[in-house]
């Protein structure tokens, strides 16, 4: 069983950064690294993931050039998030997987998940 703690959250102006983290208890085992969004009403949706071991990202075309994904360690991901907008505002979760070959945006293929991290971003 992989842990997964987020961190990061808060609130931000129209325009502004964060950065959030997700430390990983472990990460020998994974595939892939990843981070979810969710607003309220809304169903989560994906936002970027890391093969890990390779560095090889992908992203959700709305956050393409203001979103980056980093590997600082072996167990600690960044989501830097840049000209943040009103409609970044959601639960950012960080996930993680096991599994080879999997739909990289699907979030039923991740098994491992954090508690989540609040976003908002103010207009």
């Amino acid at each position: 069983q992989v842990q997964l703690v987020e961190s990061g959250g808060g609130l931000v102006e129209a325009g502004g950064s964060l950065r959030l983290s997700c430390v990983a208890s472990d990460t020998f085992s994974l595939y892939y690294m990843a981070w979810f969004r969710q607003a309220p009403g809304k169903d989560r949706e994906f936002v970027g993931a890391m093969r890990w071991s390779l560095g090889i990202t992908s992203y959700r075309d709305s956050v393409k050039g203001r979103f980056t994904i980093v590997k600082d360690t072996e167990t600690i991901m960044y989501l830097e998030m840049n000209t943040l907008k009103p409609d970044d505002t959601a639960v950012y979760y960080c996930a993680a997987t096991p599994i080879w070959g999997i739909s990289v945006p699907n979030s039923r293929d991740y098994p491992y998940w954090g508690q989540g991290t609040q976003v908002t971003v103010s207009s």
